[in-house]
């Protein structure tokens, strides 16, 4: 028998996604990859996976999978209930499935991204070394849809189980330290201006960028209305365009941009962010290079 998943309901958004494909910026694609990498990883660890193996990245629940095979399945993120056929299974630890049986993801009591890993991992053909889905440049599997029959590898290891894991939960509120540069000498103040300004989440973020919404970052007086030729960005960048509201790269980032990065959120924050719904309250405050 075939080793697969079939995809019954995805949600707003199911996405297979790994660790991502890094150090391929001079080919012009981004890394991608699980935006929440601690929790792809520890689901991979709970189904006896190795913690780069491919999962699925699901956005605000609704997701359905059932077993063609006799499998392991884990699912970690924020809080969310999961249900076998119909019955609650529990997040955050090996739940063994059937063939033939429903799992369900219902909505995430916070949070935005839950993460399912399923022994032996989703099988689809790699592209540059990863199986993770860009939405930016394309590459990889298409999104989700209802019907798609997911190859699952072979088991590498047993589930790993363990006393208690509690699920994260994610605030409504973020603080994030930021490390000013490269072009924070564009803006009068930076680090006054992150101390008195608050954003928050918008509705149009994705994984490209977390768009914020709120007060606007004001230039230098030298350089108003100058423009700049496109320069590498890195994941977690801080750009400020035009309309002076910043926006967080994440992790389908294009590779350059022509407006000033202000600064780098500092890498350990990036799984927060991947959790934060719109209308989450973001605050920057800047952090010295020797805490970083």
């Amino acid at each position: 028998m075939t080793r697969a998943v079939t995809v019954l309901a995805t949600g707003p958004q199911a996405l297979v996604q790994d660790l991502g494909r890094p150090g391929n910026a001079h080919l012009g694609v981004p890394p991608s990859g699980a935006l929440d990498q601690p929790s792809l990883r520890l689901a991979n660890r709970l189904a006896g996976n190795t913690e780069d193996t491919a999962g699925i990245e699901s956005v605000l629940g609704g997701l359905r999978l059932r077993a063609e095979v006799s499998c392991t399945v884990a699912v970690t993120g924020p809080s969310v209930p999961v249900t076998v056929d119909g019955r609650d299974a529990g997040s955050h630890t090996p739940v063994h499935l059937r063939a033939g049986q429903v799992i369900e993801l219902g909505s995430p009591r916070s949070g935005l991204r839950c993460y399912v890993a399923v022994s032996g991992g989703i099988a689809v053909p790699p592209q540059l070394g990863s199986r993770s889905t860009d939405l930016l440049s394309g590459i990889g599997p298409d999104p989700l849809t209802a019907g798609d029959v997911l190859p699952l590898g072979l088991p590498v290891g047993p589930p790993v189980g363990e006393d208690a894991v509690p699920p994260p939960s994610p605030a409504d509120h973020l603080t994030i330290p930021v490390l000013l540069g490269p072009r924070d000498d564009w803006f009068a103040d930076p680090a006054a201006q992150f101390a008195r300004l608050t954003w928050a989440v918008s509705p149009e973020s994705n994984r490209v960028g977390l768009r914020l919404l709120g007060d606007l970052l004001t230039r230098a007086p030298e350089f108003a209305g100058r423009e700049l030729t496109s320069e590498g960005v890195v994941t977690g960048a801080v750009q400020v365009p035009a309309s002076g509201r910043p926006v967080i790269f994440l992790a389908d980032r294009p590779t350059t941009g022509g407006y000033p990065v202000i600064g780098v959120v500092a890498a350990r924050c990036l799984p927060e962010l991947a959790q934060a719904r719109p209308g989450t309250r973001i605050r920057l405050r800047v952090q010295a290079y020797s805490d970083s």
